[in-house]
C-alpha cells in the first residue's frame, strides 16, 4: 500500500527513497565591507526559506570565511552545484572556481554566471525606480535620459560581452541608452560614459549600479552621477531567484568533475 510521506518529494509511490538534491554552494567573491557579507547571508537566507529542504552552502574566493576550498571539503563526496554570485564570466568563473571544484572530494556542477539575464534587469529597473526613476516619462524628457550601467570591470573580453548585453537588455526595458561603464580593468570609465552621454544631448543620467553588495567600487560609481543612483542589486527577490533558476539549470547536467 502506498504511503504519503511527511517530506515530500523524497519518497516515490512506490516507498523507494529519491536520490537528495545536490547541496547548493553559493560562490562569493569576499569582501573587506562588512555590508557585503550581510548581504551574502540575507540572500542565503531567502534562497533557504524558498527551498526549505535544499542543502545550502556558501564559500568565498578569498578575503571571507568559509573559504569555497574548505566548504567543499565539509562535503566530502557529496553532490554540489556551485553557484557564482557574480555577475559575466571572467577569471573567476572559468578558472578559479573550476579549479578549486576540481580539487575537492565532492562531485561538483559549475552554474553559469548570473548574468546576463531579465532577473538582473527586473532588479536594475527596481533599484532605479526606488532612486527616482520615472517609468511614464513623456518623449521630451526620454530624448534627454540615459543610464550608466556601473560595474566593477574584467580584462576578460567575454565579461564585457556579458555587460554590454544587460546594458542592451536594460534599453529595451527602460527605452533609453544604456552605456556599460566600469570602475577598473576596462574602459570606458564612468565618467567618461558621462561625459559622452551629455555630449550628445543627455542631460539627465543616471548610474545603474551593477554590483551585488554595497562596497568601495558601488559608492566610488554612484558619487560621479550627475542626477540619481540606484542602490546595488543587493537582496532584491529576483536575485534569490535566478540563484535558484542557475542551481536548477546546472543541476540538470552531468556532474563535471570530481576528485
Amino acid at each position: 500500500m502506498n504511503r504519503i510521506s511527511s517530506q515530500p518529494g523524497l519518497v516515490s509511490l512506490d516507498d523507494r527513497r529519491r536520490p537528495e538534491p545536490p547541496a547548493l554552494v553559493l560562490v562569493a567573491h569576499g569582501s573587506r565591507d562588512p555590508r557585503t557579507l550581510a548581504t551574502v547571508h540575507d540572500l542565503l537566507d531567502q534562497v533557504r526559506d524558498r527551498r526549505p529542504d535544499l542543502p545550502v552552502h556558501l564559500g568565498h574566493i578569498e578575503l571571507n570565511e568559509p573559504l569555497l576550498p574548505d566548504t567543499l571539503a565539509s562535503l566530502g563526496t557529496a553532490d554540489a552545484v556551485l553557484v557564482p554570485l557574480l555577475l559575466s564570466r571572467g577569471y573567476h568563473v572559468k578558472r578559479d572556481i573550476p579549479d578549486m571544484a576540481a580539487a575537492s572530494p565532492a562531485r561538483t556542477r559549475v552554474a553559469a554566471p548570473l548574468g546576463p539575464h531579465p532577473l538582473l534587469v527586473d532588479t536594475l529597473h527596481a533599484r532605479l525606480v526606488e532612486a527616482g526613476w520615472h517609468t511614464g516619462t513623456d518623449e521630451e524628457t526620454r530624448r534627454e535620459s540615459a543610464v550608466v550601467l556601473a560595474s566593477a570591470g574584467s580584462r576578460d573580453p567575454e565579461s564585457a560581452i556579458d555587460t554590454r548585453r544587460t546594458a542592451q537588455l536594460l534599453a529595451e526595458r527602460l527605452g533609453v541608452p544604456v552605456v556599460p561603464a566600469y570602475a577598473s580593468a576596462a574602459t570606458p570609465t564612468v565618467e567618461t560614459a558621462i561625459r559622452a552621454l551629455t555630449a550628445r544631448g543627455r542631460h539627465k543620467v543616471a548610474v545603474a549600479s551593477y554590483f551585488t553588495a554595497p562596497g568601495l567600487f558601488a559608492r566610488q560609481c554612484a558619487e560621479k552621477a550627475p542626477w540619481i543612483a540606484s542602490a546595488p542589486l543587493g537582496t532584491h527577490p529576483a536575485m534569490a531567484d535566478l540563484i535558484l533558476h542557475r542551481y536548477d539549470q546546472a543541476s540538470a547536467t552531468q556532474v563535471t568533475s570530481a576528485a
